[in-house]
C-alpha cells in the first residue's frame, strides 16, 4: 500500500474513532440520572492509548472535565498498572487534584479490550447533583468540608460492582438514586465505548492501536506547531480583576508563544483563599489549553498533541494552582475566567482575531430545601437538591455581535425549567433576556437575561451562590463599553450575596439577574438598521441607545 493510502486509510479511521467516542458520550447522556447530564451536557467521554494519552474526545462535554480528564486517565495508570487490568474492571475518583477539579465530578476509567487483548482506555466524566458535606456553596474552608471524597479506588471487578463502597456513596449523598444512576451511567458509556471500538477494529481487520494513535498525535502536534509558528513570536502581559469570595482576586497571565508551542505563566495572581473558589492546577491547565487553542487551531482535533502545545505553569499556592487540601468546590469560578485573561494578552498581538470579555463563569442556580437547610420538610415542602444550568451573555466578537444568554468557555447547554419545574417543587416565574445588559459597541455584547424563582407551596428554599461580574464587570475591547454587571436579589428588594448559602424566606422570588458581555468597537460605529432592531426587540431602551449610541 502507498504512503498516501495508508494516510487516507488512518485518516478514515481517525474519524471513525471521533464517532466511537461519540456514542460513548451519548450513552452517558441518555442514561444519566442527573439533569447535569441529561440536559445541560455537563460531561466528557474519551479514548485514550495505553500510556494515558488522549486519542480522541467526544463533541458532547465540556472543556474543563475533558482536558482535565485527559490528565488524570495517567493517575489511573499508575495506581492500576495496565497488565494487571480485566476485562469487566472499571475504576473510580472524585479526587480533584487527579480528577477534574472538585468533588462533585466523578471520573470512571475502564480498560478495552478487543479479542481477549488490552487496547485501549475509556474515561468519562459528569457532575453529580450531591456528593454530602456542606452543598454546592464555596463557604467550605477544606476540601473535607466539599464532600465524600473518594480516591482512585476499584468500582468494578470483572464485570461486578463493588457494592460496599456504593453503600458508602448511597449513605454519604442527599440523593442517592440520581448519584448512583449516574454513576452506573458512567460505567455504561465507557463499556459502549468499548464495544463500538472493538467492532471498528474487527471491521478494518486492525489489532491494535499503536499505529492510529501515532499518527493521531504526531499530525496534531504538527498541526498546532505550524498553527503557533505561524503567529507573531514573543510575550505579553494581561490581568483581570474579578470579585472574588469577600475581597477580589487578581489574575495575571504572561502569554508567550515561542515556536511549536504556547507558554501561559500565572505568576503574580492572587494566593489561595480560605473559601471554596480555589482552582487546582488540572483544571487551570484545562481552560487555559481550551483558550489558546480556540483562537490558535480550533478546527484541529483535541488530544494529546494538541494539547501538550499549551504549556501551563503557576506558582505553587496563588488561587490558580492550589494544593491540598484547600477548598476548591467553586473551582470554575476562576478557571471560567482564564480564556478571558490569555485573550487580554494575546488581543494585543493578535488584534481584530479576540472577542471582549463575556460573563465566563456560569450563574447556575444550585438550589435546595431540606432538614438543616431550610425549615424542615413536609408533603408540602419536600427535601430537594437541583442544579440549574444557565448564563449571562458572551463578549462581543470582533465582526459580529456577542451570544446572549450563552455560556463561553463552559459551552453546557442551559436547562429547560420546564425540567427543573417537574423535579423539584419550584416555579421559573420569569425568564428573559436583560435589557441594556450587553455592553454597546460597534458589534453589542451579549444579553445576560432575568430570571425570578419561587417554591411552588409558598415554602422556602436555600441558593448556593457561586455568581462573579457582580463588583467587575466584563470588559469591552477597542473602544467597546463594559457589560452590565450582574445582581441577586429578592422580590422585596433585598439585596443577597453573590457568594454563598442563604435562604430565601417562605412566599419570598428569588430574582437573579446575570450579567452582559463587554462590547467590541465604539458604539457610534454601529449600524443604525441592528441599533434600530435592538430597540425594537427590547434589548436595548431608547434612552441607552442615546445616552451609549449617539443621538443620531
Amino acid at each position: 500500500m502507498s504512503q498516501t493510502l495508508a494516510d487516507i486509510r488512518l485518516q478514515v479511521m481517525w474519524n471513525r474513532l471521533l464517532s466511537v467516542v461519540e456514542e460513548q458520550a451519548r450513552t452517558l447522556v441518555r442514561t444519566a440520572f442527573s439533569t447535569a447530564a441529561r440536559e445541560a451536557g455537563d460531561i466528557s467521554a474519551g479514548v485514550f492509548d495505553l500510556e494515558g494519552r488522549m486519542l480522541a474526545q467526544a463533541v458532547t462535554g465540556t472543556p474543563g472535565h475533558v482536558n482535565s480528564m485527559a490528565r488524570s486517565v495517567v493517575h489511573f495508570i499508575r495506581e492500576f498498572p495496565v497488565e494487571t487490568m480485566r476485562p469487566g474492571d472499571h475504576y473510580v475518583t472524585n479526587d480533584p487534584w487527579k480528577g477534574t477539579g472538585h468533588l462533585y465530578d466523578i471520573v470512571v476509567t475502564s480498560p478495552a479490550f478487543h479479542e481477549g487483548r488490552l487496547v485501549a482506555l475509556f474515561s468519562s466524566t459528569t457532575h453529580v447533583v450531591d456528593i454530602g458535606g456542606w452543598g454546592q456553596s464555596p463557604d467550605s474552608r477544606q476540601v473535607f468540608h466539599e464532600g465524600l471524597f473518594l480516591p482512585l479506588l476499584p468500582l468494578a471487578r470483572a464485570g461486578t460492582m463493588d457494592e460496599s463502597l456504593m453503600k458508602i456513596v448511597r449513605a454519604n449523598v442527599r440523593e442517592p438514586v440520581q448519584v448512583e444512576g449516574d454513576i452506573h451511567a458512567l460505567v455504561a458509556c465507557n463499556a459502549t465505548g468499548e464495544r463500538r471500538l472493538s467492532a471498528m477494529m474487527r471491521e478494518y481487520g486492525i489489532a491494535e492501536l499503536d499505529a492510529l494513535g501515532g499518527h493521531i498525535i504526531d499530525r496534531s502536534r504538527a498541526g498546532m506547531a505550524a498553527a503557533i509558528a505561524a503567529l507573531p513570536q514573543g510575550s505579553w502581559h494581561s490581568e483581570m480583576r474579578i470579585d472574588g469570595y469577600d475581597a477580589p482576586i487578581d489574575l495575571k497571565a504572561k502569554v508567550t508563544i515561542a515556536g511549536d508551542h504556547v507558554a501561559v505563566d500565572y505568576a503574580g495572581t492572587s494566593p489561595v483563599v480560605s473559601a471554596g473558589i480555589n482552582c487546582p492546577m488540572c483544571y487551570t491547565e484545562a481552560y487555559t489549553a481550551f483558550g489558546v487553542k480556540c483562537l490558535v487551531a480550533p478546527t484541529i482535533p483535541n488530544n494529546a498533541g494538541t494539547l501538550d502545545a499549551v504549556r501551563v505553569t503557576a506558582p505553587e499556592g496563588s488561587i490558580v494552582n492550589a494544593p491540598w487540601p484547600a477548598a476548591v468546590n467553586a473551582r470554575s469560578t476562576i478557571g471560567h475566567m482564564l480564556p478571558d485573561v490569555v485573550y487580554g494578552a494575546l488581543h494585543q498581538c493578535l488584534p481584530g482575531r479576540v472577542p471582549a470579555e463575556g460573563t465566563s463563569n456560569l450563574w447556575n442556580l444550585k438550589l435546595a430545601a431540606g432538614q438543616g437547610i431550610t425549615a424542615a420538610g413536609g408533603s408540602r415542602n419536600p427535601p430537594f437538591q437541583v442544579t440549574t444550568f444557565h448564563s449571562g451573555g458572551a463578549g462581543a466578537r470582533p465582526s459580529k455581535d456577542g451570544l446572549s444568554a450563552t455560556p463561553f468557555p463552559s459551552g453546557v447547554r442551559n436547562v429547560p425549567v420546564e425540567i427543573t419545574e417537574s423535579i423539584t417543587p419550584l416555579v421559573i416565574w420569569k425568564k428573559e433576556y436583560r435589557t441594556n445588559s450587553g455592553g454597546a459597541g460597534e458589534h453589542r455584547g451579549g444579553l445576560g437575561q432575568v430570571m425570578e424563582v419561587a417554591h411552588r407551596h409558598g415554602g422556602g428554599f436555600g441558593i448556593h451562590a457561586t455568581f462573579e461580574r457582580v463588583r467587575f464587570p466584563a470588559r469591552g475591547r477597542e473602544g467597546g463599553l463594559a457589560g452590565e454587571r450582574g445582581r441577586l436579589s429578592l422580590g422585596s428588594g433585598a439585596e443577597l450575596k453573590p457568594k454563598g448559602f442563604q435562604q430565601v424566606p417562605p412566599g419570598e422570588r428569588l430574582v437573579v439577574e446575570m450579567p452582559g458581555g463587554g462590547g467590541y468597537g465604539e458604539p457610534r460605529r454601529r449600524d443604525r438598521d441592528k441599533l434600530r432592531r435592538d430597540v425594537l426587540l427590547g434589548f436595548v431602551s431608547e434612552a441607552a441607545a442615546r445616552e451609549s449610541y449617539g443621538d443620531d
